[in-house]
């Protein structure tokens, strides 16, 4: 593995901060699949056009989606593929983990019968 400086380090935990909430995840997940507008991410989250508004707000910040003004729409896009493989593999790790605590849940109730 390359040697990392601290500024790499720095950045990796800024991209991280910036992926710290559940619906940026969502946002991030839904923008893998192809650019969307407001709408379309308030439709599929289900959360509120101005949480939407304010969380891409913050992707945008950190460089992680990008707007392109169509008319009265902007249409959000990922800058970068990476970002969505980072997201897609912290959310099948959280799902691996969850079912191996619950394997062992079982197994635990299944020895104290």
């Amino acid at each position: 593995m390359a040697h990392v400086t601290t500024d790499g380090y720095e950045a990796a935990g800024e991209l991280l901060r910036a992926l710290a909430a559940p619906l940026r995840i969502g946002i991030v997940t839904e923008l893998a699949a192809g650019p969307r507008c407001v709408h379309e991410l308030v439709d599929t989250l289900g959360a509120a056009q101005p949480l939407v508004s304010q969380h891409l707000r913050v992707l945008r910040g950190a460089g992680i989606v990008r707007g392109l003004r169509r008319g009265r729409e902007i249409t959000y896009s990922l800058t970068d593929e990476h970002v969505a493989h980072i997201v897609a593999d912290a959310i099948s790790h959280s799902r691996e983990t969850r079912d191996e605590a619950d394997r062992e849940a079982y197994e635990a109730q299944r020895e104290a019968l």
